[in-house]
């Protein structure tokens, strides 16, 4: 059986002759020089070159790789090192991304590869041209690398052949599923060595929380800036990412909460129009979206305007969270934040909010009791990755961790 080999680029390869050459590849030190000198690099690349800065998702990608961003990572996992625990890299990784946001498997390259790992790396044979932008500079970049970062990062592209993804789960030592509740369906059905472990991110539901009368305390700059990190948030994969925002949550009173959005929407559509291309089938997507959700939501509002649609529900008791995305956002009204906790449900991943103390947030999220919500961020931050994901430390998950005691046992005495 064949695979396609992207990286090392060597076309059509042999099943057992790749499992062969992963198999003698050696984990290295975490943090080790030439691989965070190629982090480095391409994140000098993506930042400089003219045909990468034309994709948003690339240039926050090489943000967040930037060389002080890396040494900051570095000093948090030097202080995760204890006395009597190390933190050790699980050997070899095997990364499932998913389709529909270009740069994530360079996302979760990097967590792993930053704690010594060796990583192989499956994408679709259906890449958007991002995607194929990013794989060149990553491609290009490991290329000169030196080694080990040149050497211990396999990239392979294949359909949904069951019998691929079951050869490589074999022979990890962690596999990453980043996809849909289906895609993580499908890939548990493959058995994994008895020793590997797995981390999976599954469909999410992500909202926003804004504080009418905070909001409409703004002056006009910076409502705009407002709008413009909300378009950020929820207009860069077209609404697809798991933390996206697909329902707005106004608090406080009725009039407030209806002068706000009205503002706020008509902000947000307006830079959306200033800033990308509406095409006519976007436009119908979103009109039959919208038809389907009135007819299983409580909606009693619909507003359509030509980058957006809002529909406003009666509340949020038992509300769908199946969602077509390509700007189709939802909105409620409830007088204080609280009130949002018993509706939300463990499917719920990041709430991004505007116009509350911090001591309202970690309430919430005390009320929660980790029953839904991992990430509570500012409007603007929800595609910003991080290390904590879904619950998950990373750079801890992508390591196993070896105690050591230093305490001899008292021998007994000598009779």
């Amino acid at each position: 059986m064949q695979v396609e080999l992207l990286y090392p680029r060597s076309g059509l390869v042999e099943i057992e002759d790749l499992r062969a050459r992963i198999a003698g590849s050696q984990v290295t030190q975490p943090f080790e020089a030439s691989v965070v000198d190629a982090s480095i690099a391409l994140s000098q690349r993506l930042l400089r070159d003219p045909s990468a800065r034309r994709y948003p998702e690339l240039q926050a990608l090489a943000f967040w790789m930037r060389k002080t961003e890396l040494y900051r990572l570095q000093q948090q996992f030097e202080l995760l090192q204890r006395d009597d625990r190390l933190l050790v890299p699980c050997g070899t990784v095997f990364h499932l991304p998913p389709r529909n946001v270009d740069t994530m498997f360079v996302y979760s390259w990097l967590l792993s590869a930053l704690t010594g790992n060796c990583n192989v790396i499956r994408l679709s044979r259906q890449r958007s041209a991002a995607t194929d932008e990013l794989l060149r500079f990553f491609c290009e970049t490991l290329e000169s690398a030196a080694k080990p970062a040149s050497t211990n990062t396999w990239i392979v592209s294949y359909g949904h052949e069951e019998e691929l993804t079951a050869s490589f789960s074999s022979t990890c030592d962690m596999r990453v599923v980043w996809g849909g509740d289906d895609t993580v369906s499908s890939v548990r059905r493959v058995p994994l060595a008895p020793h590997a472990r797995e981390i999976v991110f599954a469909d999410r539901f992500s909202l926003a929380a804004i504080g009418a009368l905070p909001y409409l305390a703004l002056d006009e700059g910076r409502r705009a800036a407002l709008a413009k990190q909300f378009f950020d948030d929820a207009f860069w994969f077209d609404q697809m990412a798991c933390s996206s925002p697909r329902l707005v949550v106004w608090c406080g009173t009725e009039a407030n909460a209806l002068e706000a959005s009205a503002d706020f929407f008509s902000r947000v559509n307006d830079y959306a129009l200033a800033h990308m291309t509406v095409e006519p089938a976007h436009s119908m997507h979103r009109f039959l979206s919208s038809c389907s959700a009135i007819l299983d939501r409580p909606v009693i509002r619909c507003r359509r305007l030509p980058a957006l649609s809002v529909l406003t529900l009666s509340g949020l008791s038992d509300f769908s969270r199946n969602h077509p995305g390509g700007n189709v956002f939802l909105e409620c009204r409830v007088d204080r934040l609280e009130e949002i906790a018993p509706s939300l449900r463990r499917k719920d991943q990041t709430l991004t909010w505007f116009g509350f103390a911090v001591e309202e947030l970690k309430k919430l999220a005390a009320t929660l009791n980790g029953r839904a919500l991992d990430r509570i961020v500012p409007i603007g931050q929800a595609l910003q990755f991080g290390r904590f994901w879904d619950g998950n430390d990373l750079l801890q998950a992508f390591c196993r961790h070896v105690f050591i005691s230093a305490d001899e046992a008292p021998l007994p005495p000598v009779k």
